[in-house]
Formats: structure tokens, sequence, C-alpha cells
């Protein structure tokens, strides 16, 4: 099998942080390689130049990093990271045969219908399922794991 992952890495930390825990991401990576025999794993992030060290050690762990430019809005950092996903799903579309997402947003309930349409859909992974949106979960229509039955194995622990 020649699966990817789509991982929207503001999605992710913002549900695991509101969950009170951080996430491993070399664990994270291991588990989606084992579990789903995951080949390509991309993350898709906004790129702030006083976080290269983690985007080196993201690279290094064998995350395919895909940016957008970071801008402030109101004091606040913003990224938004749904329409490189999808593009980068569409761009690799001929190159595997099944897709997982790992997001909580209802913005990729389109994506995750095509998908299924052309039966290159695997899975949706919810950063946690408290929070997942209704519209993701009418698209994909199956139970939706969460990365928060998987603390135990999956948090970074010091």
């Amino acid at each position: 099998m020649n699966n990817f992952a789509f991982i929207d890495a503001h999605n992710v930390y913002r549900a695991t942080k509101s969950a009170g825990w951080q996430l491993d991401c070399a664990k994270l990576h291991t588990y989606l390689r084992d579990k789903y025999k995951i080949k390509r794993t991309y993350i898709f992030l906004g790129f702030l130049p006083e976080n290269e060290d983690l985007y080196r050690r993201l690279k290094k762990i064998g995350y395919e990093l895909i940016f957008k430019e970071a801008i402030s809005v109101h004091g606040k950092i913003k990224a938004n990271v749904d329409a490189e996903l999808v593009l980068q799903s569409m761009i690799d579309f001929p190159e595997y045969d099944q897709a997982l997402l790992l997001s909580n947003d209802g913005d990729f309930a389109c994506l995750v219908r095509y998908l299924l349409g052309k039966n290159k859909f695997m899975l949706v992974l919810s950063p946690d399922y408290r929070f997942c949106s209704l519209l993701l979960k009418k698209a994909f229509n199956k139970r939706i794991p969460s990365l928060s039955d998987l603390r135990a194995k999956l948090e970074y622990k010091k």
C-alpha cells in the first residue's frame, strides 16, 4: 500500500493543547507508519522564522512540511492551511492508494467526500473527537478515531 497522511498542524496542536497534553510528533509519525502503512506524511503549518528548530526536527523525523505564510491579525498569528492541504492531496492524487486526514476541520468535508467517491480515502483521524466538525463526521460517515484515545501512547514526555 502507498498511503499518504495529510495533517493540519495547527488544528492538531490546538485540540491537544486544549485537552491538556502535548503530542509527540515522532511517536505520531511511527504510529501512522505502522498502523496505517503511511508512506508519506505531510504536515501543513504556518511559517514562523523563530520555529526553524522545530521545522528541522520534523523533517528529520520524516515529515514533509508544507508552509503557508503566517500573518499577524490583531496580535494573533494566522495561517489557514486548508487550501494548501487540499491542493497537495490533488497534486499527489495519482501517487497514493489511500489518504488519511488528521484534522477536526469541517472545511475538509468536500475533500473527504470526493476522495471517498474515488475510493482513495482511508480515514479521518480526529485530534480530539469532542471538537470534530459535524460536517466532517457526516462526510466520512464511519467511526472517527481520536488522538485523545491514544494519549498514553502518543503524549510527549520530557
